[in-house]
């Protein structure tokens, strides 16, 4: 009886401690400021029918990774959200992102999504992404986009 009273407390804070680390994390993330929530799928296929969605990469609500972008400098660095990782897992260099299309979500990207996310289709140095935001990330992305520093080609359809 006691083995087992010992072993759930052990359990149990275990699990706290990791929700602690997790907040912790992201805390530690936002704390430069210039952070939004923003999900991320990396590598979609280009169909000739559509503009980047993927009508081949399956049901179009799978591959969605919910994460926290940060703005640093001339690169958005792109966290998970369920990732114990101090660094970001992927970073997109303000001079290689390429605005290719924008739409709404559609089918089962309304459940995969936040409420009111906007889909920017990208290319980051020949890799085809897609990444989901608010409509006020959205703008301050595009923003930060447009306001590349003199003599840097900055491509936004």
């Amino acid at each position: 009886m006691f083995l087992a009273l010992l072993v759930s407390c052990v359990v149990i804070a275990l699990v706290l401690l990791g929700l602690f680390v997790f907040g912790l994390r992201r805390r530690l993330i936002q704390r430069s400021g210039g952070t939004f929530d923003c999900s991320l799928r990396w590598n979609v296929p280009v169909t000739e029918d559509s503009d980047v969605g993927p009508e081949s990469h399956g049901p179009r609500g799978k591959g969605w990774i919910y994460g926290v972008a940060r703005y640093s400098g001339d690169r958005v660095e792109w966290f998970r959200v369920f990732s114990y990782a101090p660094r970001p897992r992927r970073v997109l260099e303000r001079s290689a992102i390429e605005v290719l299309s924008r739409r709404t979500p559609r089918g089962e990207e309304e459940l995969a999504l936040l409420s009111d996310a906007i889909i920017l289709g990208c290319v980051h140095r020949g890799t085809h992404l897609e990444l989901a935001m608010s409509e006020d990330a959205l703008t301050g992305f595009l923003a930060w986009l447009e306001a590349a520093p003199p003599g840097q080609r900055v491509n936004v359809a």
